[in-house]
């Protein structure tokens, strides 16, 4: 479930971040000084070429929410994935997984549409999962302005995971989009802490306890316990959801809450490809240029892409 050790390539990550010293990011205490923070720390890349990129607005429930559109260079319409971005609900943005969907794009053939969600605190639960649920519900019936086909996929990645998670329950509730596919990175399913993953992995290895407390506390404070779209994992029912792709991390503290989601979709009929990474941290998905390129990261989105690509028969 663990290496020994995290990969050469990620120590060499993790003492780059701890020379910075600005880690924890709950620290700061200002959102959006964390933000700010954050952001230096991005990779300044390009990323692969594709077709298109666009930026655009779409109807929220609170106002315009923006989007951005990812084209891959095929011909004719193809799948459509809806990404949500992690980043605990407070940071995290279109540019911070900006390589993240340029890279799904071309490794799944279909276009990628990455949503900026209103943010906690500022926004707390359920202004994310909302927000998220409405550009789901606008893809599922404006494919033609996408370059869709009309199929649909939702995607996520830590607190991205637990937004697709929850829309992907939602959709199944209420009968409304049909969502063919999920693909769940390090996805945050629960609030709840007895896991061994968190005790094990609490602090020296990218996410940290005091960030996983502040940014619950930033965006559940308005949840109940037993909310399956705020915590994904107790949900009533997992049955008659669609086919999912769960990725995981060794040395991530939530990883323990993603495999038991894994196994939890699995025990209720539903056909999961699990891809773990032993020696990975949480983050590694994202990590794909400048000093933090991590091959790792390279081939799990690779995977995620070629799952996709086979469940639309791509």
């Amino acid at each position: 479930m663990r290496a020994d050790e995290p990969h050469p390539d990620v120590q060499q990550i993790l003492a780059a971040v701890e020379a910075a010293d600005t880690q924890p990011l709950a620290k700061y205490g200002d959102p959006d000084v964390a933000r700010e923070v954050s952001a230096r720390m991005r990779a300044d890349a390009d990323g692969p070429d594709l077709a298109s990129v666009e930026n655009r607005t779409v109807p929220g429930p609170d106002g315009d929410i923006e989007i951005r559109i990812y084209r891959p260079d095929t011909d004719g319409p193809v799948p459509t994935v809806a990404y949500f971005h992690g980043g605990g609900w407070v940071i995290g943005d279109l540019e911070s997984h900006d390589l993240v969907c340029r890279h799904l794009a071309r490794e799944s053939g279909c276009v990628v549409v990455a949503t900026h969600y209103r943010r906690a605190p500022e926004h707390p639960y359920p202004a994310a999962f909302e927000d998220s649920y409405a550009v789901l519900e606008w893809l599922a019936t404006n494919s033609d302005e996408t370059g869709g086909d009309g199929r649909l996929a939702v995607a996520g990645d830590s607190a991205g995971g637990n937004l697709a998670a929850a829309a992907t329950l939602r959709a199944r509730d209420e009968d409304g989009p049909d969502i063919d596919y999920q693909l769940l990175v390090y996805p945050s399913v629960t609030q709840t802490t007895d896991w061994d993953s968190r005790e094990q992995n609490k602090e020296g290895y990218y996410l940290t306890e005091p960030d996983m407390e502040w940014f619950g506390e930033s965006y559940f404070h308005t949840a109940t316990d037993d909310d399956p779209y705020a915590h994904p994992l107790h949900a009533d029912s997992h049955a008659d959801l669609p086919p999912a792709t769960v990725v995981t991390a060794g040395f991530d503290p939530i990883r323990d809450e993603g495999i038991a989601y894994a196994e939890t979709l699995e025990d209720a009929g539903v056909a999961v490809e699990h891809h773990h990474y032993p020696e990975m941290i949480h983050g590694f998905y994202s990590m794909l240029a400048g000093q933090a390129n991590l091959e790792a990261g390279h081939d799990a989105i690779g995977k995620s892409g070629a799952d996709l690509r086979a469940a639309f028969e791509l």
